[in-house]
This record gives C-alpha cells, sequence and structure tokens, in this order.
C-alpha cells in the first residue's frame, strides 16, 4: 500500500520542494513532482534559478531524459512514471494514479486556502486506509 506523509508549515512551497528534492535525489530517489502547468513551469524555472553548486538534474515529463532523470516534473501522471519513484505532490487535488507510487509527499504552507485542500486531500487519502504520517515542519525548525 501506498505510504503517504504530509509537511505542514512551509513557508514557501517550491524552496522546500527544492530543498526536498535535493536531499531526496543526495539519497538515490527517484522523484516525480506533480502539480498545474503553471506551478510545474514555476518550479521549473526554480530549479534552474539555483546556484551552480546546489542545481538539480532535472525535466519535464516528454523530454527525451524523461526516462533517465531523477526528478520529473509533471502535470499529469501515467502509468511510466511511477516505477521505483516517489510522487511529491504540489497540487491542489489527490492525483488519479496516486497508488502507483510506493510513496507521496504532500507538501502544505501556511495558507489557509492550500492547508484547508490538504485537509480534503488527508481526509481522501484516510478514507481509502491509507495511514498518514505528518511533519510539522514548525517544529522541527525546518520552515
Amino acid at each position: 500500500m501506498t505510504e503517504v506523509a504530509f509537511h505542514f508549515g512551509a513557508p514557501n512551497k517550491l524552496e522546500y520542494a527544492g530543498r526536498l528534492l535535493r536531499k531526496a535525489v543526495g539519497q538515490g530517489a527517484r522523484l516525480v513532482v506533480f502539480g498545474s502547468h503553471d506551478l510545474v513551469r514555476r518550479l521549473d524555472a526554480h530549479l534552474w534559478a539555483l546556484s551552480p553548486t546546489e542545481f538539480l538534474v532535472h525535466c519535464v515529463d516528454g523530454d527525451p531524459s524523461t526516462p533517465r532523470s531523477p526528478v520529473v516534473l509533471a502535470s499529469a501522471l501515467h502509468p511510466g512514471l511511477s516505477a521505483d519513484s516517489v510522487l511529491l505532490n504540489l497540487s491542489d487535488a489527490v492525483p488519479d494514479g496516486f497508488a502507483h507510487f510506493g510513496r507521496v509527499i504532500e507538501v502544505v504552507s501556511h495558507d489557509e486556502e492550500d492547508r484547508l485542500a490538504a485537509r480534503g486531500r488527508w481526509k481522501q487519502y484516510a478514507q481509502q486506509g491509507i495511514t498518514i504520517q505528518k511533519h510539522d515542519l514548525n517544529l522541527k525548525g525546518a520552515a
């Protein structure tokens, strides 16, 4: 069954996602980042704007390097993306096809609308019998 973890209290979703991606890739993980087309474009620009020492190899789904890239940014999920990857969900909804991933990470900012949408996603996962881990970034000082 898919493992789901919510990371609550991110002051900036894109910056937190970037740090999380660098850490995970450094540990050998492969990740798919799911979000709206606009969010995927903004995250792509954010990752390209990092300093050369922080650069993270990534691609947008559909690029020829998708099968080799440790990080794939996607605004739609398909079965080819899920093999041995972690899903980082930055969207407001539970993505169709999330169950094809062994692990899902949900990032939630301080924004009230984002928090309300996260409560809805939490409820959807819980209704499917998924045990959810909660990480409060405010308590960890990671925010």
